[in-house]
């Protein structure tokens, strides 16, 4: 089986490279990552410049390609052809912070998993639940085990099309884990503040900063089963339509 591994967190992260050398115990894995940080980049398609690609070593000495395009980009070349060979499965991460409830929407991690998805091959997201602000280097093993037992399940039963699997981990060591449940999405609380500084012209620009995000921790969710120790798995269907506000809307009779 041919593993395509990805992240949103460039090609030198340390969480790529735990994935990488996990995901080889299932088989082939060839890593196409972008060349720098694209955290929060959403679902990014590069259709009006060239994209370009080059050939790197990862810090165990392995090989992989690093392109100036997005984490998403990252999944559409290799799959529209860029390595000549089919790729059966999809596996992006390791991210650094959880992605949970509408972090989906965001997260360069899931959308890349989302491209994936789109051309029907199995494909799933890892994010690690480190403290946020952690200094120093962050232990992404369990998280790495954890993405290997979830990818041996898929392989072992069969995807629903349009569907991805979102997976967080605990910051915590694999043994410690309490089990893993699958989970809805939760509810995510944004603390943004719009932060206005002058440059030595006097001209305005803006950061988006504030607080570190929290989360409702709801039995259930994403957030809850995190909160409690459990791994998180939140299957994603690419289908984002609001089928139980259908009848809603038509009873609106719009242009009648």
């Amino acid at each position: 089986m041919h593993f395509l591994v990805t992240n949103d967190d460039g090609v030198t992260a340390p969480g790529l490279l735990a994935l990488t050398q996990e995901i080889r115990k299932l088989g082939k894995v060839t890593v196409v990552a972008p060349d720098k940080n694209w955290s929060a980049s959403g679902h990014v398609k590069t259709m009006n410049r060239p994209l370009r690609v080059k050939e790197v070593l990862l810090e165990d000495g392995s090989r992989a390609f690093a392109s100036d395009g997005a984490p998403s980009d990252c999944v559409a070349l290799p799959l529209l052809g860029l390595l000549g060979e089919k790729v059966d499965f999809v596996v992006s991460g390791i991210n650094p912070n959880a992605n949970l409830g509408h972090d989906v929407t965001y997260s360069g991690t899931v959308t890349a998993a989302m491209e994936g998805t789109i051309s029907n091959i199995p494909s799933i997201a890892i994010s690690l639940d480190a403290p946020e602000y952690h200094n120093g280097p962050l232990d992404y093993r369990a998280a790495a085990q954890v993405a290997r037992v979830v990818a041996e399940k898929v392989i072992e039963n069969r995807m629903p099309s349009n569907v991805l699997l979102n997976v967080n981990v605990p910051y915590l060591p694999f043994e410690e884990i309490k089990g893993f449940r699958v989970t809805r999405q939760g509810l995510r609380v944004y603390r943004d503040e719009l932060v206005r500084r002058e440059d030595p012209r006097g001209h305005p620009y803006y950061w988006i900063g504030g607080d570190a995000p929290l989360g409702v921790p709801e039995e259930g969710t994403d957030v809850g089963a995190l909160s409690s120790g459990f791994v998180s798995i939140t299957p994603i269907s690419m289908d984002l339509t609001a089928y139980d506000c259908l009848k809603h809307f038509e009873s609106w009779n719009i242009g009648k």
